[in-house]
């Protein structure tokens, strides 16, 4: 019975990771893309010619929890659960998984709030000089890197790191 619920609680363990790499992406997201939206309306009410940069850099830091999506996606795919099994998985096991969604819950929340922040900077930067949109989304597009690399060591771990 003990092993039981030691199997059970290593799935719910390893869930509750993927759940929380899916929900910080898509809570860093909301943060950084309502930033930048706050910042684009200011924007748009002075310069509404400047649509399409603006949506550019407003849409910027909601990839993040696209990579979150994607990395629990991943995550229910390795266990099996969207083949329709639901694994029995040791404490360790369960453990292991969840590790392997710090990347995402962390890398992709920061990344996200602080891409909205750049966005916001690259926003004003335009909206004074409009010439200048080439090098305004770069700079929110710089941000991006940490948050492809958060995805990128989550599937590593995922397919190399955890057996299953």
């Amino acid at each position: 019975m003990e092993e039981e619920v030691d199997k059970m609680l290593g799935l719910s363990i390893a869930l509750i990771g993927a759940a929380l790499g899916a929900a910080f992406g898509a809570i860093g997201s909301a943060k950084g893309v309502g930033m930048a939206g706050e910042a684009a309306a200011g924007v748009l009410a002075e310069k509404p010619e400047l649509f399409g940069t603006v949506l550019i850099l407003q849409a910027l830091p909601g990839t993040q929890g696209f990579y979150g999506f994607i990395g629990a996606f991943l995550i229910l795919l390795r266990l099996g659960i969207l083949g329709g099994n639901f694994p029995e998985l040791t404490i360790a096991q369960g453990l292991t998984v969840f590790a392997v969604s710090i990347p995402l819950i962390f890398g992709l929340f920061v990344s996200a709030i602080w891409q909205g922040k750049a966005s916001v900077a690259a926003l004003q930067m335009i909206a004074q000089r409009p010439q200048t949109t080439g090098q305004a989304i770069i700079i929110p597009a710089l941000v991006e890197t940490y948050a492809i690399l958060s995805l990128i060591t989550s599937i590593i771990l995922l397919f190399f790191g955890v057996k299953l």
